[in-house]
Parts: structure tokens; sequence; C-alpha cells
């Protein structure tokens, strides 16, 4: 099993970046999939799930409006779309498959100017 995360960098607040999460070794189109974060000297954070047809989402308040999860199942992907990006996204993210507890390494995300 492999997930791999890309697309992480520096971005200026107010700033977008998509993030993706690239599976394998397991069925992707039947699992949901999430993503999380972890702040400096923070626990991790849900931050967004998906269902495994794509058909439901689901997003904590914090990124609610500004963030946008998606998947591609014909190419084992899971996407993170942030926008108006501040401050405070600044973290480690990380996608995971929840049924079975499958993490990827992780992506740094800097947000400042």
């Amino acid at each position: 099993v492999q997930l791999v995360e890309s697309g992480g960098g520096l971005v200026q607040p107010g700033g977008s970046l998509r993030l993706s999460c690239a599976a394998s070794g397991f069925t992707f189109s039947s699992s949901p999939m999430t993503w999380y974060r972890q702040a400096p000297g923070k626990g991790r954070e849900l931050v967004a799930s998906i269902s495994g047809t794509g058909s439901r989402t689901d997003y904590s308040d914090s990124v609610k409006g500004r963030f946008t999860i998606s998947r591609n199942n014909a190419l084992n992907t899971v996407y993170l779309q942030m926008n108006s990006l501040k401050p405070e996204d600044t973290a480690v993210y990380y996608c995971k498959e929840p049924y079975n507890g499958y993490w990827g390494q992780g992506t740094q995300v800097t947000v400042s100017s």
C-alpha cells in the first residue's frame, strides 16, 4: 500500500494550492479518503473527507468554503484544492485511507508573505 502526496509549497496569503494523493495497493474506488493536517506543536486535524464514489464530501469548519476535496478513481488519486489560504493553514498535509488506517508521508504547506 502506498499513498504519495504532492503539491505542497510556499504560497502567499490569499493564494491557492492543489494537493494530490496518489494511491496504490488497495481498491481505491471502494475506499473513502480523507485529508488531515498537522500544524507545528499541534495534533492532527481532520480537514476533509470524500466517499468512494465522490458523491459525499465533508469539511471542517476551519476550511469550509475555501477547500474542495475531489477524486479521480480512474487515476487512483484524491485531491485537495485550497483557495484563499491563510497563515493558519500552514501545516503538513496528509492523506489517509480511514478503513485500514493507511497514511501518506505528508506534504508541507506554508502560507506566508
